[in-house]
């Protein structure tokens, strides 16, 4: 049995699924930290971040808005796709929506994702440990009926890039470069490499004898 709790300071349902599939059941816990305001407060201070630093500086100001004697881990993640020299979090309507399909179809962007992850267990070091997993991904070059029928599910306004690998849009994703996982918001490699930098083993997290079978 897992020895340690992990919050995921995300409301994401899509990583906290994915910890699950690997046998981690997180608590969920999501910031209030008003992202807009936070990237203006990012740019003002140290100028046009790249996207890898910007993504980090939204996670560990996620994680650190939740950590606060929680007695267990905390992780803060936060996605953005890099496409043609800018960065798109989540478009704000169906019309954005839209727009960023008609840029993004038959070509290749970066998902960056940030993560930070903080000791905040009563018996633990109070260490805090961040890095940024990127993983390019093409997409499909989609006719405009096809981008209308996708944003008119709802699902393109509620993600990072306006896309996901695991729902509906997986079908519009025709290669990627790099951890698969980090396209649905969280980098499992990324995340045992951090655990490790605190000196906790993944299988504090995760118990073994997960599996799972191909038919």
């Amino acid at each position: 049995m897992p020895t340690t709790r992990l919050i995921l300071a995300s409301a994401s349902p899509a990583r906290r699924n994915l910890l699950r599939q690997v046998g981690i059941e997180a608590s969920v816990l999501p910031s209030a930290v008003d992202e807009d305001a936070l990237i203006a407060d990012l740019r003002s201070r140290f100028g046009d971040l790249a996207p890898e630093d910007l993504v980090m500086g939204l996670a560990r100001a996620k994680a650190e808005d939740v950590a606060s004697g929680r007695d267990a881990l905390v992780l803060g993640c936060d996605s953005m796709l890099e496409l043609d020299g800018e960065v798109h979090g989540k478009p704000a309507d169906a019309a954005e929506a839209t727009d960023r399909w008609r840029r993004m179809r038959g070509k290749a962007g970066t998902l960056h994702t940030g993560h930070w992850l903080i000791d905040d267990r009563d018996d633990g070091s109070g260490g805090l440990v961040g890095a940024t997993a990127s993983t390019r991904v093409h997409f499909a070059d989609l006719t405009d009926a096809e981008i209308a029928a996708y944003v008119a599910t709802g699902e393109p306004l509620r993600v990072a890039g306006a896309f996901t690998v695991d729902g509906l849009g997986g079908a519009f994703v025709t290669g990627i470069e790099g951890d698969h996982h980090n396209v649905v918001g969280l980098s499992l490699p990324l995340l045992r490499d951090l655990l490790a930098e605190l000196g906790i083993a993944w299988y504090d997290l995760a118990p073994q004898g997960t599996s799972a079978s191909r038919g």
